[in-house]
């Protein structure tokens, strides 16, 4: 197998090391030919430092770098832009999953072209899991779309699809939503697969912050306003 697994960072100077180790542990065990994509999206701390000494190990990870921030949508885009194996998959930077769940996924590509992971008890304060409810449900309102645990940091697809469910209005969290919703009218069905989830113990999430919510309703609405891109 030859994979990609895109890693948005921002602001990962204290887990990004961390993340990319056990990722080269997992892959080299299970022996996947395996391309790190890393994201720093526009980061004010050393991420970008810690990142270029990261490459400089191992000739596994490719950089993208961005100015300035953009937002989480556009970092696991730019990221999976930047893919160059025949699967692509992402994951959260901040050690809050595992990459021998991957082992996992993988095994359903042979059947589906888009597998999702679905948090089974998540690792997260209260507020931020009734916040990703209430999304979840909104979603549906709005876009017509259910998914257990839509924004699960941890799916993985076959590239090909890629310039076909590839987000354009997505920003931020939404991301997920706007992958789904393409799936969803192109008639791609997805399998969802549990994955294990961790409490994050450096550094600080950004997922409940105001801004990001504010945004990802913002990239709900444009969504639904400009609908189905064919």
């Amino acid at each position: 197998m030859r994979l990609s697994i895109v890693l948005p960072c921002f602001n990962e100077e204290q887990n990004i090391a961390g993340t990319v180790a056990d990722l080269r542990s997992w892959y080299m065990r299970e022996g996947i030919s395996c391309e790190i994509v890393a994201v720093d999206d526009g980061s004010i701390d050393g991420t970008w430092r810690v990142l270029q000494e990261l490459a400089a190990q191992k000739q596994d990870i490719r950089l993208v770098q961005h100015e300035h921030n953009q937002g989480y949508g556009s970092a696991v885009r730019s990221g999976c832009d930047a893919a160059t194996m025949d699967f692509v998959g992402f994951m959260d930077s901040d050690g809050q999953f595992k990459a021998e769940d991957w082992s996992k996924l993988l095994p359903f590509l042979q059947e589906y072209q888009y597998v999702t992971g679905r948090r089974l008890h998540r690792a997260d304060p209260f507020i931020r899991k009734l916040n990703a409810k209430l999304f979840g449900i909104l979603t549906f309102f709005v876009l017509g779309v259910w998914i257990r645990d839509i924004n699960c940091a941890m799916k993985v697809w076959h590239r090909e699809i890629w310039p076909r469910i590839r987000p354009v209005h997505a920003t931020g969290a939404l991301i997920n939503a706007e992958m789904f919703y393409q799936l969803h009218c192109l008639k791609i069905p997805w399998k969802t697969v549990p994955v294990g989830h961790y409490p994050r113990l450096k550094g600080v999430q950004t997922g409940a912050n105001l801004g990001v919510i504010l945004r990802m309703f913002r990239d709900l609405l444009a969504l639904r306003w400009k609908g189905f891109r064919r």
